[in-house]
C-alpha cells in the first residue's frame, strides 16, 4: 500500500507542532486517531519514522529523510491546487477547435484577433474537417457541427442557428436571367453537395411542400467550394448565412427567390465530452462565438 497525502500531512503536523496532541488539535482529529495514522504510515513504509516515549519524540534517520520529502510533496500539491484554482479564474491553456472549413473561415477566423486580445493566455489550435471526427482521436476540445445532430455520447451546446439563402452572382443572373418562380430553377445550373443528401433539399415552398430536392448540375463536398463556384458565376447555390452574409452585403452574391424561402434554419452546435465542470477556456470561447453568430443570424 502507498502512503496517502493525508497521512503525510499528519506526519508533518506532528513533527512541526511537537506533539501528537498538538497535531490533533491542528488538524481537527483526536490524539488516538493521529497515533493510529502514524502507526499505519510506518507499517506501509515498513520502517520506524519516530521513536516515541511518554515524554518525547525523536525522528529516526529514516524519519528525517521522509520528513524532507513529505514537505516537498505537500508543497508541490499546494502549488498544483493553487495553479488549478488560478486556471479556473483566468482562462488559459491550449484550446483545440475543430470545424468545417466554411465555419472556420467565416465564423471563427475573422474574430481570432479579438478573441486573443480578450484571452491572451488561451493558445488556440484551429483544425478544419468537413467530416464528423472523433474528438478523442483528434485531441479536440470542441467541435462545431452544422445541421441536425445525430445521437451522441457527447455533450452539445446550441450556439444558435443560421438561415439558408438561395444565391447567385450578379454575373450569372445577367447571363442566365433571374428565376421568377421555384419551378424556373429547373432550367438553371444548380450547385449542390456530394455528401449529406439533406443538404440538397432547399428551403423553398412549392406545390409539394416547403423543401425542394434539387438535382445538382455540379457538386462539391465543401460549402466553401460551392461558395467559390457561385462567386465565379457557375450557378445558383443554397448556403448558410453565416458564410455568405458578407458576400450579400457587398453585392458579390444576390438572394434569389426570397419570397419563396420557407425560412428553414441550420442549427449550430458545439460538441464536447461530458465533464462535471467545463473548462473555463472552453466556456469563454463558446460564449464569444455565440455572440458573434447572433450578430448576423437574421
Amino acid at each position: 500500500m502507498k502512503a496517502r497525502s493525508d497521512e503525510l500531512q499528519v506526519f508533518v503536523s506532528v513533527i512541526e507542532s511537537g506533539s501528537i496532541s498538538a497535531a490533533a488539535e491542528q488538524v481537527g482529529q483526536t490524539p488516538s486517531a493521529i497515533s493510529r495514522t502514524l502507526s499505519r504510515l510506518e507499517a506501509k513504509l515498513e520502517t520506524t519514522l519516530i521513536n516515541r516515549t511518554t515524554r518525547r519524540m525523536d525522528l529516526t534517520e529514516e524519519g528525517k529523510f521522509f520528513l524532507e520529502k513529505a514537505k516537498q510533496i505537500l508543497a508541490q500539491m499546494d502549488e498544483l491546487e493553487e495553479r488549478l484554482s488560478l486556471r479556473q479564474q483566468v482562462p488559459s491553456g491550449r484550446l483545440r477547435i475543430n470545424a468545417a472549413s466554411p465555419f472556420m473561415l467565416h465564423a471563427v477566423v475573422p474574430y481570432v484577433a479579438e478573441f486573443r486580445r480578450l484571452y491572451p493566455d488561451i493558445l488556440l489550435e484551429l483544425n478544419s474537417n468537413d467530416l464528423i471526427i472523433d474528438l478523442l482521436e483528434q485531441s479536440t476540445d470542441v467541435a462545431i457541427r452544422i445541421g441536425t445532430l445525430a445521437d451522441s455520447t457527447l455533450h452539445a451546446r446550441s450556439l444558435g442557428s443560421s438561415p439558408l439563402n438561395i444565391l447567385a452572382s450578379p454575373a450569372y443572373l445577367k447571363q442566365h436571367g433571374t428565376p421568377a418562380t421555384v419551378e424556373a430553377l429547373a432550367s438553371h445550373a444548380l450547385l449542390g453537395f456530394t455528401q449529406t443528401e439533406s443538404l440538397n433539399h432547399w428551403p423553398l415552398r412549392h406545390a409539394e411542400g416547403d423543401r425542394l430536392q434539387i438535382q445538382p448540375a455540379m457538386s462539391a463536398s465543401s460549402g466553401e467550394t460551392l461558395r467559390q463556384l457561385a462567386l465565379a458565376g457557375e450557378g445558383i447555390v443554397c448556403l448558410s448565412h453565416f458564410m455568405t452574409h458578407e458576400d450579400i452585403r457587398l453585392g458579390r452574391l444576390v438572394v434569389v427567390l426570397p419570397e419563396a424561402n420557407s425560412g428553414h434554419r441550420q442549427p449550430i452546435h458545439a460538441v464536447y465530452y461530458r465533464n462535471s465542470q467545463l473548462a473555463l477556456r472552453i466556456q469563454c470561447f463558446l460564449d464569444f462565438i455565440q455572440k458573434k453568430l447572433a450578430g448576423y443570424a437574421a
